[in-house]
């Protein structure tokens, strides 16, 4: 089986041209796949389908075999590998788990492009008692801002909070910090069960709920947040209601191609 691998700001995955429909994968043979020992590694694992309406269709794994949810940096992958495999110019369409999603390639350099891909429309975030908020941007998050994160036992906490009996749903985990006027996050993702060096629907999360927060009068917005992979911009229009017209930016990088067995 061929496959290539991508990063998105640090949050990487395993991507298989799978237009023929012959690749089907067990729980088992997913979480072999993404294992950093025994098998490519990743943080998940994405095939792109054939699509009657669309240009294809993004089907994606978490490392564990878990595939309920959006991932907004393995949506920005998908794009830049249907560019590198010459299906897509600038622009492209897809159905994912959440339903359409469209991205662009805004800026090309070497095997590095720059996505920018659509997010669904988000009602404003669940406040909690003090600053903390959940909000679904395709995926649950819940989001906790502190006046520290590059301390915080991420894993520990992300677990502890995942289950958090006011949630929904068991949900990811962010932690952002907002210092001399800039936003950091860090992520602890469910399906991988550990802190991702970045994470697109929950920095998107992170940057809607902080809009909610503390810029109640700003309609649109662009808000730039810095994980430990690297920075991502959020783009927004405030309605009476939620957001709509989001957007996520980010470089994606091709890593490498191979064969496994």
């Amino acid at each position: 089986m061929q496959f290539r691998k991508y990063q998105a700001t640090g949050n990487d995955f395993i991507l298989i041209d799978n237009r023929k429909g012959d690749v089907i994968f067990k729980d088992k043979e997913i979480r072999r796949l993404c294992d950093r020992r025994f098998g490519i590694g990743g943080d998940g694992l994405i095939l792109l389908n054939r699509s009657d309406r669309y240009d294809f269709e993004m089907q994606y794994y978490n490392s564990d075999g878990s595939s309920d949810a959006m991932c907004g940096n393995g949506g920005r992958c998908i794009a830049a590998f249907a560019y590198h495999l010459d299906m897509i110019s600038d622009v492209c369409s897809f159905k994912a788990f959440d339903g359409p999603h469209y991205a662009e390639i805004v800026k090309r350099e070497a095997d590095k492009v720059v996505v920018k891909l659509s997010i669904k429309n988000c009602e404003f975030p669940l406040q909690f008692a003090g600053q903390e908020f959940f909000i679904d941007s395709g995926a649950p998050h819940f989001v906790i801002f502190s006046e520290n994160v590059q301390d915080l036992d991420v894993v520990q906490l992300g677990l502890k909070h995942s289950n958090d009996s006011r949630l929904p749903c068991r949900s990811n985990v962010n932690f952002a910090v907002v210092e001399d006027g800039f936003l950091s996050a860090r992520t602890f993702e469910r399906g991988v069960e550990d802190e991702t060096l970045s994470c697109g629907t929950g920095v998107t999360a992170t940057a809607l709920a902080y809009a909610a927060a503390f810029l109640p009068k700003q309609e649109n917005g662009k808000i730039k947040i810095s994980t430990r992979g690297g920075d991502l911009t959020v783009y927004f229009t405030k309605t009476d209601t939620g957001f709509e017209n989001i957007w996520l930016e980010g470089a994606v990088e091709f890593l490498f191609s191979g064969t496994i067995l």
